[in-house]
């Protein structure tokens, strides 16, 4: 790590248990701001300032692929995170509600500030003069909740190993990022993976994404997305293109413990696909694989069916493929007997 030293404003560099007490700066370029940033720092007798991007080597690959998989763990280990808002004026210069200004900032729909929100143990948000807007955890949390759709309690330090899959995902399901890529990148931290970047792959980082989320997992709720207009046409993957696709699935979750979940199997992706253990229901002249999940309101078995379309038939299993269904990909079946 390279921080600032913000009493002489130099860089310094430190390796592993030799890194100071800092303060990071989130979301902000040019050097009047990290000026501000330092004499924040100072302030809060903090001797360290680390700036994000402007100290990472972008020429060197593997320099820019540890900073990226170390990001979420160097927010989350600073003392202070200090998110300026450089399009929030100041009070004195406008006749709004500061509020309303901050509610509108940019900085709540970008994919990296997602993880600068999250991981830190205090962030100070402060307007395009430095003056304090307020804390996220206190003053500002009823506020931050409503513009993000992020639920109060991890807000204020709810281990984020307790959100689902989609939960995390509806977070990011409005957010915009300058390269595709980084869509599955601001993300790593959140959920707790570390792989190298493979640079100019796309969308298809997003997929790489998932899957290491399943080597992981046995959560059910990764396949709980819907179709949406970025959905491609004909795209038939139990997973999800992109994470708008899962912006109304916040509110599934794995099925509580000890709850009449039955047991769930292992599975994994294959070069065939996903091979995975589900109850099947025939319903009509439709098949659907049952998947367990539960609703946040109620915590009842709530089974997600999703509609195959069987394509060759032994005597044990199915080989299927995934329906296109543009308008209703996925059909809630409330407390649906289980079937073999």
């Amino acid at each position: 790590m390279r921080p600032i030293n913000v009493g002489t404003m130099e860089l310094e560099e430190f390796f592993g248990d030799q890194i100071p007490k800092y303060a990071i700066l989130s979301h902000t370029w040019g050097f009047a701001k990290i000026l501000g940033a330092c004499q924040q720092a100072r302030e809060d007798s903090l001797e360290y300032l680390w700036v994000g991007t402007n100290y990472i080597d972008k020429t060197s690959s593997a320099e820019l692929s540890e900073a990226i998989n170390s990001m979420f763990a160097w927010y989350r280990d600073a003392k202070k995170c200090y998110a300026f808002l450089a399009d929030v004026p100041a009070l004195r210069m406008s006749s709004q509600d500061p509020l309303d200004h901050f509610c509108q900032s940019r900085w709540f729909t970008r994919g990296w500030t997602l993880q600068e929100l999250l991981a830190p143990r205090e962030v100070v948000f402060f307007d395009q003069d430095w003056q304090k807007i307020g804390s996220r955890s206190e003053s500002l949390r009823e506020w931050i909740a409503s513009i993000t759709g992020i639920d109060i309690c991890f807000i204020t330090g709810r281990s984020l190993t307790r959100a689902s899959v989609p939960q995390k995902m509806s977070w990011l399901s409005q957010r915009v990022t300058t390269r595709v890529e980084d869509m599955a990148y601001c993300m790593l931290g959140i959920f707790g993976i570390n792989v190298p970047l493979l640079c100019g792959e796309g969308t298809n980082d997003f997929i790489r994404l998932q899957e290491e989320i399943v080597k992981t997992s046995t959560d059910h709720t990764i396949f709980r997305w819907t179709w949406v207009k970025s959905v491609p046409k004909g795209w038939v993957s139990m997973l999800a293109p992109t994470p708008a696709a899962f912006e109304s699935s916040g509110k599934y979750s794995e099925l509580p413990k000890g709850s009449d979940a039955e047991e769930v199997y292992p599975y994994t992706f294959t070069n065939a696909g996903l091979s995975i253990q589900l109850p099947l229901v025939q319903a009509w002249s439709y098949s659907f694989a049952v998947l367990d999940v539960a609703e946040f309101d109620n915590w009842r078995h709530s089974a997600v069916a999703l509609r195959f379309i069987p394509e060759r038939k032994g005597a044990t299993e199915y080989v299927c493929k995934r329906e296109v269904e543009p308008n209703s990909p996925t059909t809630d079946i409330a407390n649906t007997p289980r079937h073999t």
